[in-house]
């Protein structure tokens, strides 16, 4: 069997590592599954992009934060399900 050697953040394995636990495998194992994967696949099985998520543009963010800022405010309102569809009639 093949031994192979990387270098990687100490931060970055320590987490790997976290998450791998967690999941009840090991860093060996999970290497396995990202490997084997990929032969399936034919390529890296998951997207790579330099595209940031939309959630996280600028636009969003703003309005994410003008929404906690009404929220610290009290200026929200709240209704149940039930409150909402009397409205409706």
């Amino acid at each position: 069997m093949a031994q192979i050697n990387i270098r990687i953040d100490d931060n970055l394995k320590e987490q790997a590592e976290i998450l791998f636990e967690e999941l009840g495998l090991n860093m060996s194992t999970a290497f396995n599954v990202f490997i084997r994967q990929s032969i399936r696949q034919g390529g890296i099985p998951f997207e790579i992009t330099t595209q940031v998520d939309p959630f996280f543009s600028e636009s969003n963010i703003k309005v994410l934060q003008e929404s906690i800022k009404e929220a610290s405010e009290s200026k929200f309102v709240s209704k149940s399900l039930e409150e909402l569809k009397e409205m409706e009639q």
